[in-house]
């Protein structure tokens, strides 16, 4: 079957819709006693079941036990249960791809050091036992000035008199390095002297370029003293620091990172591991400097919700159940007595703690719950068009399934599942629009935090994404809009909540441990009331008679059957449509009027006229007049205005909306079909009768709603409009003033909420839409308009 579902070709309506109808028949009053009444029973359901003996209250009279008696106290015992729950440490497991990261990490640091340490060469030089290696590595890193002094000392062929010095000076150390270079000049030959300064110079160039890059690229991981200590290592001592920093983390990582270890703490690990490693002072801080540079701000313990939840719940099914105990004939609470929790217990179990309907309080709620509705009921009428009956309903059926949710604490990972308040403020945001959406998520907030007893953070984090649907619903046009709607909802409503508890929560594990999946799951949840509201709306938009800005979109689809029948069986009047909406939806856009629903209402606004399609001039393509042939103005204008009561009973047929069905009958309000009732008139002259001018005149009802005003006048101005051909648009603004002068006197915009002032501005609108389609083109010259002899 072609076109939107809503066009099924089902005649008949069912009797649930039947039912809705007739119920748009029932008094305000009734309506209003239903919705307080439903709401009432919902929100004091607590109330119900009431005990007048309750803990904190004071007893009446002294009350004795009756007989032998152990109960249990499911409060204290839930109490107890619980904070063996929250008193458990979690279960934490190694993560294997984190530990394949944090090692990777540290090989790379390492590899980069062994590039470093090939660029600068390789120490010693020569034999540790021929020259010492602290000699070497400091004639490698000293500076060229230095290096000059020692050489100019050391060449001088006059008898060392110098003797080492022990202190830590440089002119001491470097007092001690050009002695010892002395001794291995007179222990070697001079060429082999001259051949041990030749790859000392070559080594301090390699050292000095790997120098200048770093002091370039300026590393993170490694200060240049650091890298100083790494160069002048010899390869032996270089490989054993390297094992022993592979050990240590290797051996960190099997005890396992747990989050949240403070940089201090990796620190004083690291030092305890390198003592153990016995790595030397001069090498301690780069092993430091390595292993922290890979174990910062890393973990590769994660907790184990499962484990931890299993733990849990072992740990509260281990807490046995907490009785009160009494023997017969003692006294459970004297007279005026302060009731205790265990007191309770002990009366509620012999059932004398008199339970029953506190009045009181369900007096209270049906004042909050009147409050309430009084609240809802102003704001429509201040800001929204009349509600039907079956509205109001609906509504009252979407707010009491807030507190049922609530009332009935259905369970979820030990928490009551979110409340629906997302999915309230999708659908009636859809339905209704944001005002009213916005209202109803507050009140109901207000209620439901009554019906709970608390205003807990689940209840403020599904407020919070309930007034973002609330607010947002009523603008998207697509499915994907209301995809990522869905998803800023559960955002929203799993970060509210995380950030509320995070501010009362005092524990740091508790962060980690409960407030992060919670806060997942409420956010889940909103996602998943969204995904509800937005599978359930096509049904509620069916069964009470409503649309949603999609909707409309879809209805305003084309393919859709009637106007495809519209198209084929009338194609003038469909042209003629389609003009209408264009002049319709631009002036709807200026004023900030729903322009989708402007659209489909246009379209259809004069799908009657296919049940006499040659009966409109637009539709008879030149050929001769039926009304002429008829001669007789008043059968003329029963064809005429039947097309509004045809349109009518073809768009229930076919399951239009009734927002959508206003437009059939109020774009002609009951305006005056002025050819036939003039044409009637002079018949009536000659004949010398009487005629009844509402004969002639459309039956209504007048426009209720800017949006039809509108259509109304961009009907009457298109035919006028049209037939401009040549003229300024000073004449086609004037022509326009004219018919909606006609209008206003006529009392047909009077209901519509459209002002006297904006006139002006829709006459402006449909001059520039009327230009727009009447723009002047170029005359193409005879010879291009002629075919063009052939070249071969």
């Amino acid at each position: 079957m072609k076109g939107f579902s809503s066009f099924s070709k089902t005649k008949k309506p069912s009797q649930l819709l039947q039912g809705l109808r007739h119920m748009d028949k029932v008094q305000p009053s009734l309506i209003f006693t239903l919705a307080v009444l439903c709401l009432t029973s919902v929100v004091g359901y607590r109330f119900y079941n009431q005990p007048q003996l309750a803990v904190g209250t004071r007893s009446p009279e002294t009350i004795k036990a009756p007989k032998d008696g152990r109960f249990e106290d499911k409060e204290k015992t839930e109490e107890k249960r619980q904070e063996a729950r929250t008193g458990i440490n979690p279960i934490l497991r190694r993560d294997s791809e984190e530990t394949i990261q944090i090692e990777q990490a540290l090989y790379g640091l390492l590899d980069d050091i062994d590039n470093l340490r090939q660029t600068a060469g390789k120490m010693p030089i020569v034999s540790s036992s021929d020259l010492s290696t602290d000699v070497q590595e400091y004639l490698l890193s000293s500076s060229q000035s230095q290096w000059e002094k020692i050489l100019k000392a050391v060449q001088k062929n006059v008898p060392d008199k110098l003797t080492p010095k022990s202190g830590n000076t440089p002119q001491d150390i470097e007092q001690t390095v050009i002695i010892e270079l002395k001794r291995y000049r007179q222990q070697v030959s001079d060429s082999v002297f001259e051949t041990f300064l030749t790859k000392i110079s070559q080594a301090r160039q390699q050292y000095s370029q790997v120098m200048a890059n770093l002091y370039e690229k300026k590393p993170s991981a490694l200060s240049l003293e650091d890298t100083v200590d790494l160069l002048t290592l010899n390869d032996s001592a270089w490989k054993q620091v390297k094992f022993n920093i592979i050990s240590i983390l290797q051996e960190i990582l099997t005890q396992g990172l747990p989050p949240g270890l403070t940089l201090d703490h990796i620190e004083q690990t690291i030092n305890t591991q390198l003592k153990n490693e016995k790595i030397t002072n001069n090498i301690h801080p780069l092993a430091l400097t390595l292993l922290v540079t890979v174990l910062k701000d890393k973990y590769n313990l994660e907790i184990d919700k499962e484990a931890t939840t299993k733990r849990a719940e072992e740990a509260a099914g281990a807490i046995e159940p907490f009785y009160v105990e009494i023997k017969k004939g003692e006294v459970i609470v004297k007279e005026g007595a302060k009731i205790t929790q265990e007191d309770f217990v002990l009366l509620d179990g012999f059932k004398l703690s008199r339970r029953g309907i506190d009045w009181q309080g369900i007096g209270v709620t049906a004042i909050l719950v009147s409050g309430s509705v009084i609240i809802f009921c102003l704001v429509v009428r201040k800001i929204h068009r009349p509600l039907r009956r079956r509205d109001y309903l609906l509504l009252c059926l979407l707010s009491v399934s807030a507190p049922l949710l609530v009332t009935f604490k259905i369970p979820y990972t030990n928490k009551n599942l979110p409340s629906n308040l997302p999915a309230i403020g999708f659908l009636v945001s859809s339905f209704y629009g944001s005002p009213l959406a916005i209202t109803q998520v507050l009140l109901l907030t207000g209620l439901t935090s009554f019906s709970a007893q608390s205003l807990n953070g689940s209840l403020i984090a599904s407020a919070a994404g309930g007034l973002l649907a609330a607010a947002m619903a009523e603008r998207l046009r697509s499915r994907d809009e209301l995809a990522i709607l869905g998803g800023a909802v559960g955002g929203v409503q799993g970060g509210v909540y995380y950030i509320i508890n995070l501010i009362l929560s005092a524990v740091p594990k508790t962060v980690w441990f409960s407030l992060l999946p919670d806060a997942m799951t409420y956010g889940l949840s909103g996602v998943a009331w969204s995904i509800v509201a937005i599978g359930i709306s096509p049904y509620l938009e069916r069964l009470f008679d409503l649309v949603t800005p999609i909707r409309l979109i879809e209805l305003s689809n084309p393919n859709c059957y009637l106007l495809e029948r519209l198209a084929t069986e009338a194609p003038g009047t469909f042209q003629h449509t389609l003009l209408v909406a264009c002049l319709a939806e631009a002036a709807a856009r200026r004023l900030h009027c729903n322009v989708e629903l402007v659209r489909a209402g246009t379209l259809y606004h004069d799908i009657g006229k296919m049940h006499d399609p040659l009966g409109f001039i637009e539709n008879q393509m030149g050929n001769p007049n039926k009304h002429d042939e008829i001669n007789d103005p008043w059968k003329s204008s029963t064809i005429i205005k039947k097309h509004v009561s045809e349109g009518l009973v073809m768009a229930k047929k076919y399951g239009l909306p009734r927002i959508i069905r206003d437009f059939i009958p109020e774009h002609q309000g009951t305006l005056l079909i002025a050819y036939f009732y003039y044409q009637a008139k002079q018949k009536a002259q000659t004949n010398g009768t009487e005629i009844n001018e509402d004969d002639f005149r459309y039956e209504g009802p007048i426009p209720q709603t800017r949006e039809t005003g509108i259509v109304m006048l961009a009907d009457g101005c298109e035919a006028a409009l049209r037939s401009l051909k040549d003229a300024t648009p000073d004449i086609a603004r004037s022509t326009i003033h004219k018919i909606f002068l006609a209008r206003w006197r006529d009392g047909q915009l009077k209901d519509s909420g459209i002002k006297e002032d904006e006139l002006k501005i829709i006459a402006d609108v449909f001059v520039q839409v009327w230009q727009q389609f009447h723009h002047q083109r170029i005359a193409y010259p005879k010879a291009a308009l002629e075919a063009q002899p052939s070249k071969s």
